[in-house]
């Protein structure tokens, strides 16, 4: 092979288009950008959602609903999961290390999806009401982390 002979693939290269090269390329004088106006003089540049002075959309449509900023939100597990893993002792620094859970958030809380066939304790700092009752069914403990009420990653 030569690599005097290499080419790239048809369609890959594209020409620049070039303007304001004269009357007969078909782009001179006002190079394709009209007459008069704010968008046919040099340094224009456009704000996103702006429509020409009319109202944008994103200011026309109505706002809904509530946003709660103080809002927690949890690291979730459920007691189905929890049974299919090794070990009979579970806590948040337990379950990152096994890859079941990814970020802890505001903390760790068991749900009680599945079923649970074998005593575990678990310490989390919320328990559902059915997950708490599978794990006592089952003979197992559940301990409630008291937690600083602030999120890990913003301390």
């Amino acid at each position: 092979m030569n690599l005097s002979q290499l080419k790239p693939p048809t369609g890959q290269k594209k020409h620049s288009r070039r303007v304001g090269r004269g009357m007969g390329s078909g782009r001179g004088k006002t190079s394709g950008r009209g007459q008069k106006g704010q968008r046919s003089v040099t340094g224009f540049r456009q704000k996103r959602g702006f429509e020409g002075g009319q109202m944008p959309l994103h200011r026309r449509v109505p706002k809904r609903g509530f946003t709660n900023i103080f809002r927690r939100e949890y690291a979730v597990v459920n007691v189905g999961r929890l049974d299919k893993l090794e070990g009979s002792e579970f806590d948040p620094n337990r379950l990152r290390e096994l890859g079941v859970v990814k970020k802890m958030l505001d903390g760790l809380k068991v749900l009680g999806g599945g079923d649970l066939g074998r005593s575990i304790t678990v310490r989390a700092h919320v328990f559902s009401k059915a997950a708490l009752e599978k794990i006592r069914a089952a003979g197992g403990t559940a301990e409630v982390i008291e937690s600083g009420g602030v999120r890990p990653e913003a301390s």
